[in-house]
Parts: structure tokens; C-alpha cells; sequence
């Protein structure tokens, strides 16, 4: 059948308002979404699929694996097309993001005479948040590559630098200089304060629960999506019972626990921007949830069990 291929622009329009033509392409009665993509993608080589944006005159989106005939599509129809811009994959975003972290934090401990201008004997706290800080995100970087599946594949590029931000300079720069710093190294007032071997093994202890019940969602996540696949389905068992996002939860557990072995202020900081973020996001996958499955549990809470 025939499609034509139209953009949605207000400055691809003419005098008339109307939309300007890109192209038209040929594609098979039974065709889905994804191949009418793949047909402008051999048209117009810049268009990948992930870069497109396709709905309909009622501006419905045609998303992947739909079939074109569920939108009521047929030869002569016309689709609109609006160009994402350049786009980068998940994994690769997730693989930066934690890199960055990784990177800060081993340097700064590790050349302390580079950063504070003589070298830093660490305390028995800093050992301790090095160990737990770097042994986090490397945790991230293997769930990346062995873990994750992605329901949206990509994502616009330009959005790379704003989501780098956060752990970059937030939980990498802004938190490993002051963390490692000569005002908590050994023999100071502040490291005597912090170093009781007890709280240190009671807020490490807590810190790792709340990593490995991390862990435990997100292969819970995981085994929800067959390979290869977008099924989306209720998600069941160790904290999904009690919240929609458990990951998130265990998450704040682990960096408050952080926060109050170093009472750092950069560790405050970064707890309160985090959370703020994840109750964001709690709250739009809580209500996506609900919108998509009827039977979704009502006394399930977005974030906090029994609170919100």
C-alpha cells in the first residue's frame, strides 16, 4: 500500500498551514509500525528508527510492533513524522553515567596530593565510603551489561549531558572531594567522631541489604520482559508487593544509610536531589501502571510502603 509521508512542523508549513511533503513509500498491507520505519529509513538515510516520531491525523502515536491496520492505515493514508534528533542507546547512557562516578572517586582518593596539595592519610570512615561508593556503581555498570533490559531503546543525545550531570558532578566530583578530604583523614577530630567500628559495620550492613534487595528487583524487572521483546506485565514479589518502583526504594535506603555513617553534606546533597528525582519518576511509572493494568493492587504505593 501507499503511504505518504508528511512532517508536522510549524516551520515546514507554507502560507496555508498546511504540512510539507517529505515522501511517500510503499509497504506491505499487513505491515507494523516498525517496517513503515524502516521504509523511510531506506528513503531518507538520516531518519533511523529511533530517531522517529510517527502518529497519525488524529495525532495517535504509532508505536513499535503495532500493526498499521490497529490505526486504521491503508494505501493513501497519510503519517506524520516528527525527526527526535540525534539519538544514543540506553545501555550506552547508563555505561557513562556510572563511569563518570567510578572515574572521580578513584582518582581523588587515590591522588589526593594532586587535588588537596599534600597527600591524605584516609581514615577508617573514608575507606569505608570508597569501598561502599565504588562497589555501587560498579554494581550499576555489570546490571548494565548483564541485567537491564530496555523497553525504549534510545534516547535524544543532547539529554546525555543533563542525566551525566547528576552522577558526574553530583555523586562523583561533588561528593568524592569533599568525602576524601584532609578535614576526615586519620588523626583528625572528625575521624575519631565517625570511626566507632560498630556504626561502621551497622550502617555498611545496611547499606549492602539495601544493594542486594536492589539487585533482586531488577532481575525481577528483568525476567518480566522476554528477550528481545516490550511485553509489559505486573511486576510481583520481594518489595513490588509494597511499592511500584522497590529499586527505588532500597536505592534511598542505601544512601541515607550512607549519609548518616559520613555525615557529609555532599552525601545530604545528593540524597535529597536523588530522591526528589525518583519520587518523580515513582510517581509517573505508579500511574502508568495503573492506566495500563485494571487489576493493578490499589493498596500498592508508588514509592514509600504504606505512605506514598
Amino acid at each position: 500500500m501507499h503511504i505518504r509521508i508528511e512532517k508536522r512542523s510549524s516551520s515546514a508549513a507554507g502560507a496555508s498551514g498546511k504540512p510539507k511533503p517529505l515522501l511517500e513509500v510503499e509497504v506491505d498491507d499487513s505491515a507494523t509500525v516498525d517496517e513503515l520505519k524502516s521504509a523511510i529509513h531506506k528513503h531518507a538515510k538520516k531518519l533511523y528508527p529511533d530517531r522517529q516520531r510517527l502518529t497519525t491525523a488524529d495525532k495517535s502515536v504509532l508505536k513499535p510492533g503495532e500493526s498499521l491496520s490497529k490505526h486504521g492505515i491503508g494505501d493513501g493514508s497519510v503519517i506524520f513524522l516528527k525527526d527526535l534528533g540525534p539519538q544514543i542507546g540506553w545501555r550506552a547512557v547508563f555505561y557513562i553515567e556510572y563511569l563518570g562516578p567510578i572515574i572521580f572517586h578513584y582518582f581523588i582518593y587515590n591522588f589526593s596530593e594532586l587535588i588537596y596539595g599534600h597527600a591524605v592519610e584516609h581514615s577508617t570512615v573514608q575507606r569505608y565510603a570508597y569501598i561502599l561508593t565504588m562497589g555501587h556503581f560498579i554494581k550499576r555498570e555489570l546490571e548494565t551489561a548483564f541485567v537491564h533490559r530496555f523497553s525504549n531503546g534510545t534516547m535524544p543525545l543532547l539529554n546525555l549531558f543533563k542525566n551525566s550531570g547528576h552522577y558526574h558532578i553530583l555523586s562523583g566530583l561533588n561528593l568524592a572531594y569533599w568525602l576524601y578530604s584532609p578535614a576526615t583523614a586519620k588523626g583528625t577530630l572528625q575521624a575519631a567522631k565517625l570511626g566507632n567500628p560498630s556504626m561502621l559495620l551497622l550502617y555498611s550492613g545496611i547499606f549492602l541489604f539495601a544493594e542486594v534487595s536492589n539487585l533482586i528487583t531488577h532481575i525481577t524487572l528483568r525476567n518480566l520482559r522476554p528477550p528481545g521483546t516490550r511485553i509489559r506485565r505486573i511486576p510481583t514479589g520481594y518489595g513490588f508487593n509494597l511499592v511500584s518502583v522497590p529499586n527505588y526504594f532500597f536505592e534511598i535506603i542505601a544512601w541515607t544509610a550512607f549519609t548518616c555513617m559520613t555525615r557529609s553534606l555532599a552525601a545530604l546533597l545528593f540524597l535529597v536531589v536523588a530522591t526528589a528525582q525518583m519520587y518523580v519518576w515513582a510517581v509517573k511509572k505508579h500511574k502508568q501502571y495503573k492506566r495500563e493494568f485494571p487489576d493493578y493492587p490499589k493498596s500498592r504505593k508508588a514509592l514509600f510502603p504504606f505512605i506514598l
